[in-house]
């Protein structure tokens, strides 16, 4: 058997086997996948750097085949196309490199579509000619790039300046969002900036990423009542791994709304993000002591934790057929389609 990160154990073919296979159905398309190379994040001392440990050991580079190896080992059965976009490694990064990867991976891959990485000082006039050279369907800003502010207090505008949000609504793009503020989606700054924007600017189309940042049920519960309806905001559920969150978001958003997203391929891929408190990390084997002599003490893939809590989630609304194909597939199927190509 080779020695991929992403080779399965026993634990993880039960899992999946008892568990997923009959949730999970033959078409998805998975709205959150980084591509990437290590070489284009330019920290000087990277082999020290605080990515090293995740993504420059278990995925200096990541690409589309690598992506469906990945797919193809741990949803078996499974077609799977994608919406991918460069990891957004901090300052220094070359931004050019990391947005012409996702161009020539996507380039033979037309079912699938690429995200631009942007950052708060490129000019309209740039982005402009980067989406036109690469065919690439929205941007993808991250907090780490904030102006004005801490990346764990920035506004959206403090990393996606306004002029960069008109631009997606002339052209109808995506924004893969990734809210910050330490309440995520709960905080009010958040709540108010995107009730602002998402009416001001009615034709770009937002993605909120992680159940909005709702990795525990909470901020979603908090902020819910404000979002729903929203004409021009989806979700995505990557790596949110706790039922009740998903849960919040289904019933609390509507589930016509949520989409699958893996968040691929970035770090250590077995573990679990738990959330206790108003606080949430990932779990993985590096990262803890725990005494396990009292059960199994494998982990099993996040991803596989993340289908968990989409299918418990989902037990009191009890998912349709169609409402899962339209959760896995259809639903971003029709997103990605609607952007306007060329």
């Amino acid at each position: 058997m080779s020695n991929h990160p992403w080779t399965k154990t026993a634990l993880d073919i039960r899992i999946w086997a008892e568990e997923l296979e009959d949730f999970v159905p033959f078409e998805v398309f998975d709205v959150h996948t980084h591509l990437h190379d290590w070489s284009h994040y330019k920290e000087p001392s990277k082999s020290h750097g605080p990515y090293a440990s995740t993504i420059g050991r278990h995925f200096p580079r990541a690409t589309r085949a690598i992506a469906d190896a990945v797919d193809a080992s741990l949803m078996p059965g499974r077609k799977v196309d994608r919406l991918s976009f460069p990891y957004p490694y901090p300052q220094p990064v070359d931004v050019s490199s990391a947005n012409s990867l996702i161009a020539t991976e996507m380039a033979d891959a037309p079912a699938s579509a690429g995200l631009m990485l942007v950052q708060p000082d490129m000019t309209t006039g740039q982005i402009r000619k980067t989406l036109r050279q690469t065919g690439m369907i929205g941007l993808k800003p991250y907090l780490v790039y904030a102006r004005k502010s801490t990346p764990a207090n920035a506004r959206i505008t403090d990393f996606l300046p306004e002029p960069q949000i008109a631009l997606a609504d002339e052209l109808g793009l995506i924004i893969m969002m990734h809210l910050s503020k330490r309440d995520a989606v709960a905080d009010p700054d958040n709540i108010r900036d995107i009730l602002i924007l998402t009416e001001r600017y009615p034709n770009a189309k937002w993605i909120l990423a992680h159940c909005a940042r709702s990795y525990s049920a909470w901020a979603i519960e908090a902020a819910a009542s404000a979002l729903r309806g929203l004409p021009n905001v989806w979700y995505d559920t990557s790596t949110v791994c706790e039922a009740d969150a998903l849960d919040a978001l289904y019933t609390g958003i509507g589930v016509d709304r949520v989409m699958y997203g893996s968040d691929d391929l970035i770090g250590p891929m077995r573990g679990k993000y738990i959330a206790f408190g108003r606080a949430w990390s990932l779990l993985h084997a590096d990262n803890q002591s725990l005494s396990l002599g009292h059960c199994e003490p494998g982990m099993t893939f996040i991803r596989y934790e993340q289908l968990r809590a989409m299918k418990r989630g989902a037990r009191q609304i009890g998912l349709t057929q169609q409402e899962r194909k339209s959760l896995f597939h259809d639903t971003a199927r029709a997103l990605i389609d609607s952007v306007p190509r060329g």
